[in-house]
This record gives C-alpha cells, structure tokens and sequence, in this order.
C-alpha cells in the first residue's frame, strides 16, 4: 500500500481511490448523516474529534467544552497520534 497526500496532507491509503461506485455512494449518504466537533479537551489539551449521527447533535451540548484549535495544532497531533475520538450517541 502506498500513502498519497490527499487534499488537506493527510496520507490516504491509494487503495480508497479505488473504492466500488456502490460502497462510494453508501458512504458518501452516510457522511450527509454526521456532525462533527474538532477542538481541545478544557482539562486534558488534548484534541478530540466528536462524532455522531445528525439525531445526536443536542447531546454534544451536554459534553464538556473543546476550545478551538489552530491547524497547526491539530497537523501535530495527527501527526503525533495524540488525537482522542469520542462517539456521540
């Protein structure tokens, strides 16, 4: 497997490019169906990615605060693997 930058510098397996037309379109549906919340944790500065389906979107607003974070910031913990994921049900 080769890793390719893809728009934003993050390395994409080349092998996605490649995908099925059908698996495309179901993923492309389901991405329609998210919300996200990108920033650093208050307590920990860790940066965290909050996601969930669109039906969850007012339990984001009961989780603690993430302050915002800079692209730099957030290039150094993907880079660095320090990024948190949190599924929001």
């Amino acid at each position: 497997m080769t890793d390719l930058p893809d728009d934003h510098g993050i390395p994409v397996d080349a092998n996605a490019a490649a995908l099925p037309a059908d698996l495309a379109r179901h993923l492309e549906a389901l991405g329609g169906q998210l919300v996200w919340r990108i920033g650093k944790d208050e307590l920990s500065d860790e940066v965290v990615v909050r996601l969930g389906f669109a039906s969850a979107t007012p339990r984001f607003a009961h989780l603690a605060r993430l302050r915002s974070a800079g692209d730099a910031e957030l290039q150094a913990a993907l880079t660095e693997q320090r990024i948190v994921i949190e599924w929001v049900d």
